[in-house]
C-alpha cells in the first residue's frame, strides 16, 4: 500500500548535470543543473530561472556546455551547486578543475568531466509553462576511456543522479535490460 508524502521535484533519478559558460570577463562559471532533459535527438531543455548567473552567460555568449556529472567529482558537482559564482568569483579555480575553450561555442568543456554537449542558444521560454534555456547540440564529445565497441560505457561513467527525497547523489549502473526488446516478450 502507498502512503502520502510531501511533493516535491520527486521525480528519481535526475539527472547531474553540470552547465559551463563565460562570465563577462572571461572567467569559468559552472552550475548544477538537475532539471534537465533532451527535447529531441539534437535539442536541450534546462529548466533554470532567469536569475541564475549561468542563464545570464548563456544569453549574452549564446553557448554553453552540458557535461554529465560522475561519481570521481560528486564534491566538486556539488560545490557547483551550493555556491553562486554571483558569491564567489573564484568558485570555478577552487575547484581545482581545467577546462579547453569549446571550438563550436562560446563556453568552456570541462576536461575532467566523461561526457560534453556544446550547444548553441536558441531561445529562452519564461512564461509560466516554459522550459527555460533552449539549446541546439552542436557536438557530443565522450572521453576515449569510455567508449567500448564504439558505443559509450555507461558504467564506466558512474555517472550520478540526484534523490530528490532525502537530497542525496547516487551512482546510476548496472544495465537491467534491453530497450525495444525486452518488452515484446509481452507481446
Amino acid at each position: 500500500m502507498k502512503i502520502e508524502i510531501k511533493t516535491t521535484e520527486a521525480i528519481f533519478p535526475m539527472p547531474v548535470l553540470l552547465v559551463s559558460t563565460f562570465n563577462e570577463d572571461g572567467t569559468v562559471d559552472v552550475m548544477n543543473a538537475a532539471w534537465g532533459t533532451m527535447l529531441s535527438r539534437d535539442m536541450v531543455a534546462l529548466n533554470l530561472t532567469e536569475t541564475h548567473k549561468t542563464v545570464q552567460n548563456i544569453k549574452s555568449r549564446k553557448g554553453f556546455v552540458v557535461h554529465i556529472a560522475d561519481a570521481k567529482h560528486v564534491v566538486e558537482a556539488d560545490w557547483f551547486g551550493e555556491i553562486s559564482a554571483k558569491n564567489e568569483p573564484d568558485k570555478f579555480k577552487k575547484s581545482g578543475m581545467s577546462y579547453e575553450k569549446s571550438a563550436l561555442v562560446d563556453a568552456p568543456v570541462i576536461n575532467e568531466l566523461p561526457i560534453a554537449l556544446e550547444c548553441e542558444f536558441i531561445e529562452y521560454q519564461s512564461d509560466t509553462t516554459g522550459l527555460g534555456v533552449i539549446g541546439k547540440v552542436l557536438r557530443t564529445s565522450v572521453d576515449e576511456a569510455h567508449i567500448k565497441n564504439g558505443k559509450v560505457d555507461i558504467d564506466s561513467l558512474e555517472a550520478i543522479a540526484f534523490d530528490p527525497y532525502t537530497h542525496g547523489y547516487y551512482k546510476v549502473c548496472g544495465r537491467v535490460g534491453e530497450a525495444f526488446k525486452d518488452g515484446l516478450t509481452l507481446k
